[in-house]
């Protein structure tokens, strides 16, 4: 008889967990307190005021890398991603404006960007600096497949094994990730140009922390975006919300909105259900996609909930989001761009340690009429504005504080990335705030990342897969290892899955899951 499992909340990571679950045989139910399935990957139609059309806005995530974790999920069901689910590679990846009016490209070939640079800062030897980063990014990454990626980890002891694993080769991998070393520290020895550190920098972005307060391990995202690309869904980031959802649909998972989860039934220890308004869903196993910190004190409380609160876990930054609808393209945009602070150290120093929105702060871009006509009328825009803030603090009022800090925003892409008459051109519009986030999400303090991934020597870590405390119960999503973005988030939910399925005496991976999810690196080297 397959199993009854719970998913609670079916953003990216809980679905992802639904379709492995079920493909290996499990009875699953996912379940949502929102109207859609995805959590932040939502959608956002706003119509032009003239009636000439509609601009489409992916409300949350927009930039997709290491795609061979969705390989992974639907090799899972036996399904080919590429043909059910259709990406765009992007190359540029980003275009970086400064405030000193220069601008770079960052293009996934290494040696490409090396000469890139050179002609940036020329006769500085930055570009061999650039290099030399990515070697050492890829070897992170590789050490990161070996003890991090596709398995429930909480702490050190969940990666290595010291008395059967101590050899001399592993230890040559434990001293090689720096730890007490600082990404901006790596990123800054090799590449001692602000300008070129701060888009280095923003690969913490993605897991919502400063580069001045994440790990060394954190520099490995460099590798992972150079060898494995960024990628645009087609249809939006939307559409890989609809893809897993019509996947774990099709292979019998049963998906239910309006359906907000109040509590657990937990007897000795281990789950039996799941409750929801008046009704108690009865399970075997549950897998949380709500935020870890939340689910051990709302849903779960007593003991568990305590431990967790103790553990001061850091949530990462929130951000204002400007959705805004343009009667007029900007062509020197690139589908994502950043705009660069006057000064990183100065902005992460506001947002991650004051605790209040920089004065001066990076916004990221995504005009997706550069890969996608669909997202707007002819002509138009549907550009994203994603500024990052502090979480929240009991001090901010969001409504009265909005208003400044647009104004803010835009004065930054006027002076920095040549969009003088951007107020002009705005038809349409709409946002979200860190109170929004907060309520629309059920994350902790309006994180859109999860928790922070601060501390040189353990700020990789967040809470495991697997719960130590209630059996029965898995999490996943980007307050589970292995942390935010949605790459990651989505192999917290294979991760989840997995790890409930050999629990529960499953099949395992097979052969072609297994080949779908091995790195590009690895499967050059294999071909030799």
């Amino acid at each position: 008889m397959a199993d009854r499992v719970v998913v609670v909340g079916g953003g990216l990571g809980g679905l992802a967990a639904a379709c492995v679950a079920a493909a290996r045989g499990h009875k699953v139910t996912v379940l949502d307190k929102n109207p859609w399935m995805g959590g932040k990957a939502a959608v956002l139609n706003l119509e032009a005021p003239d009636g000439s059309g509609s601009f489409r806005f992916d409300m949350g995530p927009t930039i997709l890398t290491v795609p061979r974790v969705l390989r992974r999920i639907y090799a899972e069901a036996g399904r080919d991603q590429a043909k059910e689910l259709p990406l765009i590679r992007l190359d540029p990846q980003w275009r970086c404006f400064f405030e000193d009016g220069t601008q770079i490209d960052l293009m996934a070939d290494v040696a490409t960007m090396q000469a890139e640079i050179e002609k940036f800062a020329p006769g500085r030897g930055l570009g061999e600096g650039y290099r030399k980063f990515q070697e050492e990014s890829r070897h992170l990454h590789g050490v990161s497949e070996k003890f991090f990626f596709w398995r429930p980890v909480e702490g050190v002891t969940d990666t290595i094994d010291m008395k059967a694993n101590l050899n001399p080769n592993t230890l040559r991998d434990v001293l090689s990730l720096k730890m007490g070393q600082t990404a901006a520290k790596i990123i800054r020895g090799h590449v001692p140009d602000e300008r070129l550190a701060q888009m280095l920098d923003h690969y913490c972005q993605y897991i919502g922390s400063s580069p001045y307060l994440a790990p060394a391990v954190v520099c490995s995202i460099g590798d992972m975006q150079a060898s494995e690309g960024v990628w645009y869904p087609v249809g939006g980031t939307r559409a890989v919300a609809e893809g897993l959802a019509k996947l774990a649909g099709e292979l019998g998972a049963e998906l239910r909105t309006n359906a907000e989860v109040t509590g657990f039934d937990i007897e000795n220890g281990a789950i039996k259900g799941v409750r929801v308004g008046s009704e108690t869903i009865a399970c075997d196993a549950v897998i949380s996609n709500m935020d870890a910190i939340r689910t051990y004190k709302e849903l779960v409380g007593g003991e568990p909930g305590r431990k967790y609160a103790k553990k001061n876990f850091e949530p990462a930054c929130s951000g204002v989001v400007l959705y805004l609808g343009l009667n007029k393209r900007y062509d020197h945009l690139a589908h994502h761009c950043f705009v660069f602070s006057r000064d990183a150290e100065e902005e992460f120093d506001a947002i991650y340690k004051k605790g209040e929105p920089a004065p001066d702060p990076t916004a990221y871009l995504a005009a997706t009429s550069c890969s996608d006509d669909g997202t707007a009328p002819a002509g138009g825009e549907a550009l994203y504005v994603l500024v990052h803030t502090p979480h929240l603090r009991p001090h901010h009022d969001w409504s009265k504080m909005f208003p400044k800090y647009r104004q803010t925003i835009l004065d930054k892409l006027k002076r920095t990335a040549g969009m003088e008459d951007i107020e002009e051109r705005i038809v349409v519009e709409s946002q979200l705030t860190p109170v929004d986030i907060h309520e629309r999400y059920k994350v902790l303090d309006g994180a859109i990342y999860g928790l922070a991934s601060h501390g040189s020597f353990t700020g990789a870590f967040k809470p495991g897969n697997r719960s130590k405390m209630v059996k029965g119960l898995y999490l996943c999503g980007g307050a589970a290892h292995p942390g935010p973005g949605m790459p990651m988030v989505m192999m917290s939910g294979w991760i989840a899955a997995d790890a409930l399925d050999r629990d529960r005496g499953g099949k395992g991976m097979s052969d072609a899951a297994r080949e779908a999810g091995r790195r590009e690196a690895e499967l050059a080297a294999a071909a030799e």
